[in-house]
């Protein structure tokens, strides 16, 4: 009996020996080799090229509203009209009035010629003719007064159109016609709004603009080439950058608050696809021309603290952490600007079974195929 437990104790001490896991497998892959274009990346909003409240510049009763709410208006197009009845009367007053004025002058000029004549024949005193010289200035005083009433009156007959001063879009109406419009102040009546062409403003970091001007400063870039840079736009729900315009200002000074310049494209928008106020996501070419780089999947990218990070499998198949600097994004891959060679193999397959410094089973495989699943 004692020689049976003693065999069954023995047994049981082997079975429970520890046995360590067999390292897992994962799928590696050299990073793929190809010209791609590096870019500034950003996020920003549209702004409206122009935007300007309409309003009652003159006081009446509004007769007409010549537009439907949100349509398009064309440069000098008619939006609203107030009774403009009683400014063509005053136009035509001040008409009279100035005529009236024109015909003392002429009569206070003929008498002045009339006198000055009688004087060289000393008919009249040198009083008289200073007497008939200053009716002719007071003359020549109340046309000049006449022609700015005139003025005057035929731009408030103006304002009584409330004309588009660019191409836009033009909000709701704030009044309705009947409404007594420009009374103690300017009435507000609507909104106009120019989206076409339409900008998008983003910021730029204090060391990109270090980055950028130092590539002019080689020669690389004329500060003429740099406002005609592309640049590209795309909205939250779309893929890519679909919008294309070009770069069309970059504000002198940088932003101390946030260590930032603001950067604005225009682009063409006839198709009102871009909206003011839009988020929008930018990227501007930081160069002329590609350079070659190497790209790996963007899903295995990981984020640290310390930055970003890609896993690879060293010559001893150990996965090391490699911190990387990624660049502009190609497709479904991600170009990586520094911090990868040629000749790594990088993890991207099975990274959540690797841990850095423990070893791994990698099998080979390619981005390109990884990329397409």
């Amino acid at each position: 009996m004692s020689l049976l437990l003693a065999i069954v104790l023995v047994g049981c001490k082997e079975q429970n020996k520890f046995a360590p896991p067999s390292p897992p497998q994962v799928g590696v892959a050299h990073p793929v080799r190809q010209s791609v274009q590096a870019y500034l990346e950003g996020t920003g909003n549209t702004v409206a090229v122009s935007s300007t409240d309409l309003v009652a510049r003159v006081k009446g009763f509004l007769t007409a509203i010549d537009y439907q709410d949100g349509a398009a208006a064309k440069r000098g197009e008619t939006l609203f009209v107030i009774e403009p009845d009683l400014y063509q009367a005053q136009l035509e007053q001040a008409q009279a009035s100035l005529a009236i004025a024109q015909a003392q002058l002429s009569q206070s000029q003929a008498d002045l010629d009339r006198q000055t004549t009688l004087l060289r024949q000393s008919v009249v005193s040198q009083a008289t003719v200073e007497q008939s010289r200053a009716k002719r200035a007071s003359d020549q005083g109340n046309v000049t007064n006449a022609q700015a009433g005139v003025t005057i009156a035929g731009i408030n007959l103006g304002y009584t159109q409330v004309v588009a001063p660019f191409d836009g879009v033009v909000t709701e109406h704030l009044v309705s016609v009947g409404a007594l419009v420009g009374g103690s102040s300017d009435t507000k009546l609507a909104s106009l709004i120019q989206i076409n062409p339409i900008y998008a403003t983003f910021n730029v970091s204090e060391q990109d603009v270090l980055r950028i001007r130092a590539t002019m400063a080689q020669g690389r870039l004329s500060q003429a080439d740099f406002a005609k840079i592309p640049i590209e736009v795309g909205l939250m729900n779309e893929d890519g950058y679909p919008h294309k315009g070009v770069l069309q200002y970059i504000s002198p000074e940088l932003d101390p608050a946030t260590g930032t310049i603001m950067v604005r494209g225009v682009f063409e928008n006839a198709d009102r696809a871009l909206l003011p106020g839009f988020f929008v996501r930018a990227r501007v070419p930081t160069s002329e021309h590609a350079a070659v780089s190497l790209l790996v999947p963007d899903r295995v990218l990981g984020a640290s603290q310390q930055g970003r990070y890609l896993l690879v499998v060293n010559g001893q198949d150990e996965v090391e952490q490699r911190f990387v600097k990624p660049g502009a994004e190609v497709g479904a891959l991600r170009a990586i600007e520094a911090g990868l060679k040629p000749d790594d193999r990088v993890i991207v397959t099975g990274a959540g079974r690797a841990v850095p410094g423990q070893k791994v089973v990698p099998t080979e495989t390619t981005i390109t195929s990884v990329a397409a699943r």
